[in-house]
């Protein structure tokens, strides 16, 4: 029985880690192994984001291997990127 009570936690705690909350997006970042990021959707409207879309449509166009949308640059240049769209 707490075996069942464990598992449980454990699978609930794994749902909310992978809920992506209203108003944000979930991309997918890196050249060899992706990393999950949780973006507001304000980003969005910002050239320097759109052109990151543009070269994601270029590479991936509607398929995305990782079931969301993957973001085709190096995690340094997308926390890079992010940091400079949040201080602005």
């Amino acid at each position: 029985m707490a075996i069942h009570k464990m598992l449980r936690r454990s699978l609930s705690a794994e749902k909310r880690s992978t809920e992506v909350p209203k108003g944000h997006l979930a991309v997918y970042v890196g050249e060899n192994e992706k990393k999950h990021f949780v973006i507001p959707l304000s980003y969005l409207k910002n050239h320097l984001f759109q052109e990151l879309l543009c070269q994601a449509e270029e590479e991936f166009g509607f398929h995305h291997p990782m079931g969301g949308l993957t973001i085709p640059c190096t995690e340094d240049l997308f926390i890079d990127l992010t940091s400079h769209l949040s201080r602005a």
